[in-house]
């Protein structure tokens, strides 16, 4: 960013750094010291905050571990003094919901356990279910596109009832179900260990608006969802990454888009 980007540059940043929670990447240690861990993140939001626009938009994706789960919190609060957190979204991967739950007037016909599931040991922790998107902004004040990512009300006696309403489409809200495609060759269909889907920087984007968006930034890019993001949405993308390796996926998912 120091090298390649000017100050101002870009609109958008989509991003999901190391969590440091010990996963096992090519090129980097995943283990850090707390400390020293957070310092570096401390020193990317400086450097996020120098490319970015001031009417841009910082969506920073963070998980942790079941035994630390400080962890987003503790790199979010490193961001505070160089932005506004102006959302949190959680982003569900993974959900169930009882049919009396739902209610009479809902589409659901029984209980449904919809995304990724994999069991835990031990009888302490709850699976974990989500990860945060923490939506930063310079000031605070950066007016968002809700609907385009919008959804139909299942009531309609409310697009009536509303007097903003003006379809059949509301705000989804700061909660995302997105949970991950199922795979069955992990080393082949998902070489990165800390992957999100696609869609995330996809809905994103579309929140920021597409409109005003001329350039999106992912310093740790990774193999490329964010880039292919752009791509569905034609936007320009620049990003970074220190494995060559999973640059060349990137290169490759984006060449066969």
């Amino acid at each position: 960013m120091r090298t390649c980007l000017k100050t101002g540059s870009v609109d958008v940043v989509v991003t999901s750094p190391p969590y440091n929670i010990g996963k096992l990447y090519n090129q980097y240690c995943d283990a850090l010291p707390r400390e020293e861990y957070l310092t570096w993140m401390d020193e990317v939001g400086k450097e996020v905050r120098r490319v970015l626009a001031d009417e841009g938009s910082f969506f920073l994706n963070l998980g942790g571990r079941l035994d630390d789960p400080w962890n987003p919190y503790e790199i979010a609060q490193k961001m505070r003094d160089k932005f506004v957190l102006q959302n949190v979204i959680h982003w569900v991967k993974s959900i169930a919901i009882d049919k009396r739950d739902a209610g009479s007037r809902s589409n659901v016909v029984g209980d449904v356990a919809v995304g990724h599931y994999k069991p835990i040991g031990g009888k302490r922790f709850l699976h974990d279910c989500h990860e945060y998107i923490f939506h930063f902004t310079p000031k605070g004040n950066v007016a968002l596109d809700r609907l385009a990512i919008g959804i139909p009300y299942q009531d309609k006696s409310n697009i009536r009832r509303w007097k903003s309403t003006k379809a059949d489409l509301r705000c989804r809200g700061n909660t995302w179900f997105l949970p991950y495609e199922t795979i069955r060759d992990q080393r082949s269909q998902r070489p990165h260990p800390s992957s999100f889907p696609i869609r995330l920087p996809e809905m994103c984007l579309r929140l920021h608006g597409i409109k005003k968006t001329n350039l999106v930034l992912d310093p740790f890019i990774g193999i490329g969802s964010t880039a292919i993001a752009c791509l569905r949405l034609g936007l320009f993308c620049t990003g970074f990454d220190i494995d060559e390796k999973y640059l060349d996926v990137a290169v490759n998912r984006i060449n066969c888009y």
